[in-house]
């Protein structure tokens, strides 16, 4: 397959998203925020996707390796990279995992949190994802929803939304992320589909699929369209086009102005 990816922050502060794209592979990591919180680690999120990353797609050169094992691997290694830091802290350094990797006959995918795989074929539009973060700390993240995106009161909140979070994260309680052990590899959604029967796909963070599920100012079948026309840089520039028009979240109340975003296009030969 043909892959072609592109990031870019949401604003001043470092791009806390990563993207990579191989003649088999499409992988997307989405770094939680911090809120400014503690997080026990002196590198901080994006050191810690970059190296997750990487190493996932070592991990994943074996084709018939399982998705999950090859997750399970490049977590205990990175956790090996920085034994100094607290990798036993509620917020340490983690991130959403979106995977694609096609074989001989089949795609695979994986999916941990809510960044997701986009499957386009012979049966339209199959979107993969894990919305499990979705089901926890409903009252504090309305509570959010009340304030101007970048008010003290809405930096408050969402401060205290993440503590809360943390709290859960990684729990049978609450919903599972990349973090610090292997475990997590284990909660991941993952399947397979036949290979004729996939089209196009997209990997990509929520700072992408929110043009869809959140702004509602456009269908899958457009953001594909989109990515073949114009390409992955292009659709970033749509999805800041209408957040620009909401700088304060009012229309569509969130945690900033403008997300970190990434997206992995795979044309399938």
């Amino acid at each position: 397959m043909y892959v072609s990816v592109a990031t870019e922050p949401g604003g001043a502060a470092p791009n806390e998203d990563w993207v990579a794209g191989t003649s088999s592979l499409a992988l997307v990591l989405d770094g939680l925020s911090t809120a400014g919180l503690d997080t026990g680690c002196r590198h901080g999120v994006p050191w810690y996707v970059a190296q997750l990353g990487g190493h996932l797609t070592a991990a994943l050169a074996e084709h018939d390796r399982p998705l999950a094992d090859g997750l399970a691997d490049a977590l205990e290694r990175v956790a090996r990279l920085h034994p100094e830091c607290d990798l036993k802290n509620p917020g340490t350094p983690s991130a959403t995992v979106a995977i694609l990797r096609e074989r001989p006959g089949y795609f695979d995918h994986l999916v941990l949190a809510d960044s997701p795989v986009v499957l386009e074929g012979s049966t339209g539009v199959t979107v993969l994802t894990d919305l499990r973060v979705d089901e926890v700390c409903q009252d504090l993240r309305a509570e959010t929803e009340r304030f101007r995106t970048g008010t003290p009161e809405h930096r408050a909140s969402v401060a205290k939304l993440v503590a809360a979070q943390r709290e859960i994260r990684n729990t049978d309680q609450g919903y599972w992320v990349a973090a610090s052990t292997p475990e997590a590899a284990r909660h991941a959604l993952t399947g397979t589909a036949a290979a004729d029967d996939v089209w196009s796909a997209a990997v990509m963070s929520d700072g992408i699929s929110r043009l869809v599920t959140e702004y509602g100012m456009a269908t899958w079948e457009a953001v594909l369209d989109q990515l073949r026309e114009g390409g992955p840089v292009s659709l970033i520039r749509r999805v800041r086009e209408v957040e620009a028009t909401d700088p304060h979240g009012q229309r569509w109340p969130r945690y900033k102005a403008g997300d970190d975003a990434a997206v992995a296009f795979c044309q399938c030969t």
